[in-house]
């Protein structure tokens, strides 16, 4: 029977060079935070979204030294678990760094877009999908604990819509969450930038040399962190 483990981090950034400095999970019955001291100071950007400062951590051990990475390592890898996270590529890129490789994964993200086929919802973050969807929940909002309460609520929504709108039962659905999760996605329209609210067609029309950066710029980074994105701009550009 599959173990669905829902889970979060904390960070010093969203660039190569950043480190988990909090992670949480959900694991049925158990609940779990840690807070460690990362290998680079924490900057203020990072300070300012999920307000933990190198001072709280200045005593604290690194992830690796603190014992919680083995018995993380051991819950995740397992062959009957399943991790679940909101843009789960870059958690996923944040824990492989510290020796942490789930082999199945489900993106409620990436979930969220494929059940908004025609982008009706513009926009897919975990706090504007819980304020959206109007889930009645205490969460601390960009602490790793309170996204997992979020996401956990965010998981069920989204299982219960594939499972009525694809006639599957709750194992099925958790198949095909992990199916979908897997493969990158076909996005239509832009949600930044300077053409933010149009077309991809539209602007590949206007100012194709742009959406030419914009790939470039998303090829420097994690590719699974962006592979709907370099997926989708290959498509257009016809790459």
């Amino acid at each position: 029977m599959q173990k669905i483990i829902f889970f979060d981090t904390e960070t010093t950034g969203n660039e190569q060079k950043d480190f988990l400095c909090q992670i949480a999970y959900i694991a049925g019955s158990e609940r779990f935070t840690g807070l460690y001291k990362p290998e680079i100071k924490i900057p203020p950007e990072a300070s300012a979204v999920h307000h933990i400062t190198n001072k709280m951590v200045e005593s604290k051990k690194s992830f690796k030294d603190s014992g919680d990475q083995a018995k993380i390592k051991k819950l995740f890898e397992n062959n009957n678990s399943v991790v679940v996270a909101h843009n789960a590529p870059f958690d996923l890129h944040m824990i492989k760094k510290e020796g942490i490789e789930p082999k199945k994964f489900i993106c409620t993200l990436k979930l969220a877009r494929y059940l908004d086929p025609d982008e009706k919802i513009g926009r897919y973050n975990l706090q504007y999908l819980r304020y959206l969807l109007d889930f009645d929940i205490d969460a601390q909002a960009h602490d790793a604990m309170g996204d997992v309460l979020v996401l956990e609520k965010l998981f069920e929504r989204l299982k219960n819509k594939i499972m009525q709108e694809e006639k599957l039962d709750e194992k099925g659905a958790i198949e095909r969450m992990i199916e979908i999760s897997s493969k990158p996605l076909l996005i239509k329209t832009l949600n930044f930038g300077k053409h933010k609210g149009k077309s991809i067609e539209e602007v590949l029309k206007i100012d194709r040399g742009w959406l030419e950066w914009i790939l470039g710029e998303k090829e420097k980074g994690d590719v699974l962190e962006h592979e709907d994105w370099i997926y989708t701009l290959r498509h257009y550009l016809g790459k």
